[in-house]
């Protein structure tokens, strides 16, 4: 099944009922005997099919495909008046790397996927994300310069989503240093920022996000990290979660507004901000740096957002990069 025909099943199939092989196949265009060989390449892209003689085929969930309209509906009068172009695909390698790629348009751009083929996290790792299950966002920004304080603007992002999460009555939501969204100690979001430019002249930045929404475990065997989806955070605070594209809206509206903030006045607006969801403050953690470990008791951030580690009595200070941080066996 090409990726066309696949993408059409899928949009037939969303609705979660059951669809006969025979209505399946007048609308794909191939033959009923057909359908159940080709339905199967479902699950590579993460999806659950069932089957039933007699009744058919269906989704084992429904889905909310992204809508691009819908989306800007959602949004805000001033967010809408002020959003640039939205590029949709069904599949895409990574949203990060499309932006990457692009010239720039009047107003932020947004790319969403459905589906990504090699979705990227920090220091190279895999984002794993079956189709129509989760949110994969990126949002490309150009700065007349680069803002002061520039290597924190992706806490200011952490700072912006999860304040947009709050507001819909989410609790125990925490921030992992530098671009971690936790939830009780698993990995809800993961936040990638990515730019072109130089100091002193214009800069385009592209703001990546990936934020599990109703991935199953099934659907997550390959990740090696405790991680939950937002469904469970919506049905554990008892609060209704909104649709896919009402919720992609809520999170676009606030980013946008916090990069506003961020070119104005950089960090200093976020870092008390981001202090109040500090998971690491006062706690023993372990971090990776340039192939060394180092452990060290975690004093929060900054001005700058730099973590700040007291290591053998001395207090260090590290900027984000290349670094990965893990809380240690101990805590005070």
């Amino acid at each position: 099944m090409n990726i066309d025909t696949r993408v059409e099943a899928i949009r037939l199939l969303s609705d979660g009922a059951w669809h006969s092989g025979e209505d399946l196949a007048r609308v794909l265009h191939v033959s009923r005997a057909a359908v159940w060989k080709r339905l199967q390449g479902l699950g590579e892209w993460g999806l659950e099919l069932q089957a039933v003689r007699g009744r058919g085929y269906r989704l084992a969930r429904p889905l909310e495909l992204l809508n691009a309209e819908a989306i800007r509906r959602h949004c805000p009068a001033p967010i809408r008046s002020r959003l640039g172009q939205i590029d949709l695909f069904p599949v895409l390698d990574s949203t990060n790397a499309w932006l990457m790629t692009q010239a720039s348009v009047a107003g932020p751009h947004l790319c969403l996927a459905e589906y990504q083929s090699a979705g990227r996290g920090r220091r190279g790792r895999s984002w794993q994300s079956p189709f129509g299950s989760n949110l994969c966002l990126s949002l490309a920004w150009r700065f007349t310069e680069i803002p002061a304080q520039f290597s924190a603007l992706g806490l200011a992002v952490g700072v912006a989503v999860v304040e947009a999460l709050a507001a819909l009555g989410l609790r125990d939501l925490a921030l992992k240093w530098p671009n971690d969204l936790q939830w009780r100690g698993r990995k809800l979001a993961g936040i990638l920022i990515e730019h072109r430019g130089e100091g002193g002249g214009p800069a385009r930045v592209v703001i990546g996000l990936g934020l599990n929404l109703g991935m199953t475990a099934s659907q997550a065997k390959g990740i090696d990290q405790p991680w939950v989806a937002l469904e469970e955070v919506f049905r554990e605070c008892g609060e209704p979660m909104p649709g896919r594209n009402a919720l992609c809206a809520s999170i676009l509206s606030a980013l946008i507004g916090a990069i506003d903030d961020f070119s104005t006045h950089g960090f200093a607006g976020f870092c008390a901000r981001w202090t109040q969801y500090d998971l690491t403050r006062n706690q023993w953690v372990r971090l990776e740096h340039g192939g060394q470990v180092i452990e060290g008791l975690a004093r929060g951030i900054d001005a700058e957002g730099a973590l700040l580690l007291d290591v053998d009595g001395h207090r260090q200070r590290y900027l984000s990069g290349d670094l990965s941080l893990r809380l240690a066996s101990m805590s005070t």
